[in-house]
């Protein structure tokens, strides 16, 4: 009697992926998004992603999902690297110190390398360069190439037809392996040269003249709550190139500069998001689209005039955190839950839901479990990193709805320390908005401990080769100098 209810009560736990034939794996990457420009984050968004939007109430939106950090200005080839690898941020090859925490010939237990020995058919279509080069070239297919531009030819229309093209040959030959597409964009990335009939959909202009800004219009998109016309204090890197040389905005905060950037960014966001529909239009048809599991995420946030900055090289909300959203068999649509994940645990989520074993030099964890809606979160404290200028450089960390962010780079005078509690100021506003820094409120003090301590803790655990002055020292030798580039032959 007790076993034939235990059958009986069995089968209506459906896990995920219930199928015996292995799940088909569609990773959808864009450079450079935060969560605020999309609707189901942002509801004052005027950025139109209807196939996301979709992709959304059909799957799970994950509210705390967050790159670890960079050690570059590069930011998103550190971040890269996570994904492929699912490697912490100093345990990376190019990492200070890489060649010692990064095991040997990691590429062969990266994304392409693990899914092709499991009888996978990959496929790789993204931008070329700030990436993971030895891990790219192990795609069966590789169709890469840095499109930005305002054509079908030479923007995203492009990733798409490599996608489309992929599958109309899969459906030619009649291909039965399970197949893992990594689907990355160029956009929406500077220069956010997007196609005209958008760009005018959000009344931007493709503006080029560095000594006045573009007109404002009516279509553009309003300015972010947490806009200023200049970070109140120097990042530990505010001469970084995004900060200063962006094409269409340079060093200009003004209002019709940042709305014209922002609209340019949502034209490409929106033809990103038509080449998604494209793809899962195409997946449908083929009836391959029951049996793949999509996840759609960026490589890091951007700020484009937030908080006075315009790139990826701080450690704001809009900038650490990333878009994330997974739709798959088995997950209950219109869930959204916290997460609390890094985009390093994609490797091993993907051979968990593959039924694939992660390699061992994986440091990630697998979110399975918060997509079949045991858990809401997967771990409680979460840390990022900027050291791409001015060293030790910046640091977050957060717990819950707290958040402390450290700058210090002693060489450019900088030592600042920033503690919010996010339920209260989920912008982030700082005294030049309004709000008080909690980090000088006497009230806080216990709490400013308490987040100092955590930060030092994932500083350590995570083997980050730097300390800031108020820090034990821990002996810690001086990383090395990162390697100078080679300069081209002109």
């Amino acid at each position: 009697m007790r076993l034939g209810l235990l059958i009986f009560l069995s089968s209506f736990i459906v896990p995920l992926s219930s199928s015996s034939a292995k799940p088909n794996l569609l990773f959808i990457l864009v450079d450079d998004q935060s969560p605020m420009d999309l609707k189901m984050y942002n509801p004052q968004s005027t950025l139109q992603t209807p196939h996301l939007d979709k992709l959304a109430a059909q799957g799970m939106v994950f509210d705390g999902a967050y790159h670890m950090g960079s050690f570059s200005g590069a930011v998103c080839m550190p971040s890269r690297h996570m994904i492929m690898s699912g490697r912490t941020v100093w345990h990376l090859p190019p990492a200070p110190w890489g060649a010692k925490t990064s095991p040997p010939a990691l590429e062969q237990q990266t994304i392409p390398a693990v899914f092709n020995r499991a009888g996978y058919a990959t496929m790789r279509t993204c931008k070329m360069g700030n990436s993971y080069e030895a891990a790219n070239k192990l795609f069966t297919v590789r169709k890469d190439a840095s499109k930005r531009g305002g054509t079908d030819e030479s923007g995203s229309n492009w990733h798409g037809d490599q996608v489309m093209n992929y599958l109309g040959e899969r459906e030619t030959h009649k291909d039965a392996k399970p197949f893992l597409i990594y689907y990355g964009f160029s956009h929406p990335h500077d220069e956010r040269d997007g196609k005209p009939e958008l760009l005018a959909k959000y009344g931007a202009t493709n503006h080029t003249d560095e000594a006045n800004p573009p007109s404002l219009h009516s279509l553009q998109p309003p300015l972010p709550p947490n806009h200023l016309m200049k970070h109140p204090f120097d990042t530990t890197d505010s001469g970084v190139r995004d900060e200063v040389a962006v094409s269409g905005v340079w060093q200009r905060r003004d209002e019709a500069s940042i709305r014209n950037e922002i609209g340019r960014q949502y034209a490409c966001s929106e033809n990103i998001d038509i080449q998604i529909g494209r793809v899962l239009k195409k997946l449908e048809d083929m009836g391959e689209l029951d049996n793949t599991y999509i996840i759609y995420t960026a490589d890091h946030g951007i700020a484009i005039g937030r908080h006075g900055l315009m790139g990826k090289q701080n450690l704001y909300q809009h900038t650490w955190r990333v878009p994330f959203i997974v739709k798959g068999p088995g997950i209950a649509a219109g869930q959204r839950v916290e997460g609390n994940i890094y985009l390093l645990d994609v490797l091993a989520t993907l051979c968990d839901l593959a039924g694939v074993q992660p390699p061992q030099t994986n440091e990630g964890q697998s979110f399975k479990p918060v997509l079949e809606g045991k858990t809401q979160a997967i771990r409680e404290v979460l840390y990022g990193a900027y050291s791409g200028g001015g060293k030790p450089g910046m640091r977050a960390v957060k717990q819950g709805d707290w958040k402390l962010i450290r700058y210090e780079s002693p060489d450019r005078s900088v030592n600042e320390t920033q503690l919010f509690n996010l339920a209260e100021n989920p912008h982030e506003l700082l005294p030049e908005h309004g709000q008080p820094n909690l980090a000088a409120d006497p009230i806080h003090a216990d709490k400013l401990k308490e987040m100092e301590a955590l930060l030092l803790a994932e500083m350590r655990r995570l083997d980050d080769p730097f300390r800031f002055s108020n820090q034990p020292g821990d002996d810690l030798p001086t990383p090395p100098a990162p390697a100078k580039k080679n300069k081209k032959k002109k």
